[in-house]
């Protein structure tokens, strides 16, 4: 990340759910980062739609990182379809 977007942007951390060990890079909304965030991703070829919410935030070598925990209630199913396996 270079000096000029340090400031603008956090590490999101996905600590559970379909995008558990994921990290990514995101922008901050007015200052700070999102308390909820959609992510789409494919699930046996099929696009999903996961919601996470913000747990907790830190400080990692002065780069501000969220973590997230699913929220299955909201998100889009994550069972696989046994027939098409």
């Amino acid at each position: 990340m270079s000096a000029d977007t340090a400031g603008t942007q956090y590490v999101a951390e996905f600590v559970d759910g379909p995008l558990e060990g994921d990290f990514e890079h995101r922008i901050l909304v007015g200052g700070k980062p999102e308390s909820r965030v959609g992510m789409v991703a494919a699930v046996d070829g099929l696009e999903s739609v996961f919601w996470y919410d913000a747990i907790d935030e830190h400080h990692v070598n002065g780069q501000l990182r969220v973590r997230f925990r699913f929220d299955a209630g909201d998100s889009d199913p994550v069972e696989s379809d046994e027939e098409n396996d």
